[in-house]
């Protein structure tokens, strides 16, 4: 722990040597009122997974065999600008509300809405929460209620409404091209939750993180993180992070990217390790974009998340349905997208990949698995609607009998359309 906090202290003060402090944010800040900001994101969901083979899916630990659930979200956010002063001060908020349009008790399961003691989807459910904010120059510290998207610690944004974290976090760009994070987190709400510290029955006790990204240039950054993470009567666990992304332009309208992600986390206490990577390279050329990506899990279990947010799963592999994280596993993507601005439709794209999953060690032998996704997206490039999405998202996913009871089914389809509409009011 200690060598990796001192790895991030000495980035920062080998960038100092070499690059001009930025000009202080809050010399400029317009004031608590003027520069407040209220958005509130429309989302109509409707999900449904076919588990057709009736397999682990259809039984009473698993859930129901199909399930089905279309909902609609309000996300509202409000961030107060920061007072003048060497020290600014503000308040940021969030309100959440999601509203069941429908499903049934025969349809439950896809994690959209909370449920009742029979089983049934709650009508409607809410979340609200605040944070205070400070800043000195560059460097922001917020403490309460906010959205986290960092590498070890991410809260997720894959159903109706997001999780949100409980907690402190301190970010500084104090130096241009370096952007540093501490942070201390006690509690991480659900999705489909409204009781705080609810996501994963409030397993999280604490976790600690620290780290930065560094843009050694216009084509070249690279990011490092280290998370201590605490948990209720379980094993706890330290998780490093690293990342090197690269550009390259080419000319004549193409380029060359090059992205890869590593994780290695380590469980106190237990004879449990897991190291997990993934190299993602992309070739872009006009309005085509095409990326083949190889990802690889050794260690004593595959790669663990969730505790520590849903969405810290920062690799190639991660896909709609599966992360392809198992023990041992080896996984590969090709994958193409299609930008049709440059057909005179802008707003409009499409993408579609095929991922397979092989050598992995599961208590009955080696198992394999796959997964083919579809996606086309429209937004509206301008007039009353301009921003709103429309976004089809379609997952096949096969697994061989060996993999199954890990997921819920050996051979399901997942299907996903959203609807999202922000509106600005202030």
């Amino acid at each position: 722990m200690k060598v990796m906090k001192w790895s991030v202290i000495a980035m920062a003060v080998a960038a100092g040597t070499s690059q001009m402090a930025l000009a202080s944010s809050q010399s400029e800040s317009e004031g608590f009122v003027e520069g407040s900001s209220l958005t509130i994101l429309n989302r109509n969901l409707y999900m449904n997974r076919d588990f057709r083979d009736n397999g682990a899916g259809g039984t009473a630990a698993r859930g129901q065999s199909y399930r089905e659930a279309w909902g609609h979200g309000f996300i509202g956010t409000f961030e107060s600008g920061f007072t003048q002063g060497t020290v600014g001060v503000g308040v940021d908020a969030i309100g959440l509300l999601g509203v069941k349009l429908d499903t049934g008790r025969g349809r439950v399961g896809n994690g959209l809405f909370p449920t009742d003691s029979d089983g049934r989807a709650e009508d409607d459910y809410s979340e609200a929460g605040g944070a205070i904010k400070f800043r000195a120059s560059n460097t922001v510290l917020k403490y309460g209620t906010q959205f986290v998207a960092l590498p070890v610690f991410s809260t997720d944004d894959s159903r109706l409404l997001p999780e949100t974290a409980e907690g402190s976090l301190i970010s500084s760009s104090e130096i241009e091209g370096l952007e540093l994070n501490v942070g201390r987190f006690t509690g991480l709400n659900g999705q489909a939750a409204t009781g705080r510290d609810s996501a994963n029955s409030g397993a999280l006790e604490s976790i600690n993180l620290i780290g930065g990204t560094y843009a050694i240039s216009d084509a070249l950054s690279t990011s490092l993180y280290y998370s201590d993470v605490e948990v209720h009567e379980a094993a706890d666990y330290e998780k490093f992070y690293g990342n090197l992304n690269y550009n390259m332009d080419l000319g004549s309208d193409q380029s060359l990217a090059f992205d890869f992600n590593i994780y290695k986390s380590d469980v106190d206490a237990a004879d449990s390790d897991n190291t997990i990577w993934s190299l993602a390279s992309t070739y872009s050329v006009g309005a085509h974009g095409l990326t083949v990506a190889y990802q690889r899990s050794s260690g004593d279990a595959g790669y663990g998340y969730g505790v520590d947010g849903g969405g810290t799963v920062w690799l190639a592999n991660s896909v709609q349905y599966s992360d392809f994280n198992g023990e041992d596993e080896k996984s590969w993507q090709a994958r193409y997208d299609l930008n049709m601005a440059s057909y005179g439709v802008p707003g409009l794209s499409f993408m579609t990949r095929y991922i397979s999953g092989y050598d992995i060690s599961t208590p009955t032998g080696t198992g394999e698995e796959r997964e083919w996704d579809v996606e086309a997206k429209y937004v509206v490039q301008e007039g009353a609607a301009k921003d709103l999405s429309v976004r089809l998202r379609h997952a096949k996913y096969w697994s061989d009998s060996d993999y199954a009871p890990v997921y819920e089914s050996s051979d399901l389809t997942d299907v996903r359309l959203i609807v999202e509409y922000p509106l600005s009011i202030l």
